[in-house]
């Protein structure tokens, strides 16, 4: 654990970009606040490690497990056309990965995924009303 990681203080440190949805077995689960591509999420390990590689097979398999659970989720609850995948950590190193609906409409479609685009922020309800969606979607 380390206090100076939004993941592992949480806080004030990961309300700058995300909102907890809740804890799966593995990792916690949060909605990235920028919601340009709606149902955005982020899935960061339980443990304080850079890379897969770091984790036990058990704990990576676990943590994987719960990667393909949001994933799920975000397609039953906002139909994408994909889902993309980033796990990136260059700055911040803890494993996390970034769940990013893509749908074939919007300005990035078939391109790489911005990381904070700026363009869609939601109303403390809005908010509210996705996380609780995500939320028991995944049975939290």
């Amino acid at each position: 654990m380390d206090m100076n990681c939004a993941y592992c203080a949480e806080g004030a440190l990961v309300d700058a970009f995300g909102i907890k949805i809740g804890e799966l077995p593995a990792s916690k689960v949060y909605l990235f606040k920028e919601q340009s591509h709606k149902g955005r999420c982020i899935v960061a390990s339980k443990f304080h490690v850079s890379e897969l590689v770091d984790l036990s097979e058990a704990d990576r398999n676990a943590f994987m497990a719960d990667v393909c659970k949001v994933s799920n989720a975000i397609h039953k609850l906002f139909n994408p056309a994909k889902v993309n995948y980033g796990a990136y950590g260059d700055t911040g190193c803890h494993l996390h990965f970034h769940l990013v609906p893509k749908y074939t409409d919007e300005f990035e479609w078939g391109g790489t995924f911005e990381m904070n685009p700026k363009r869609t922020t939601l109303t403390e309800g809005e908010y509210a009303e996705l996380v609780a969606s995500i939320k028991a979607e995944l049975g939290l």
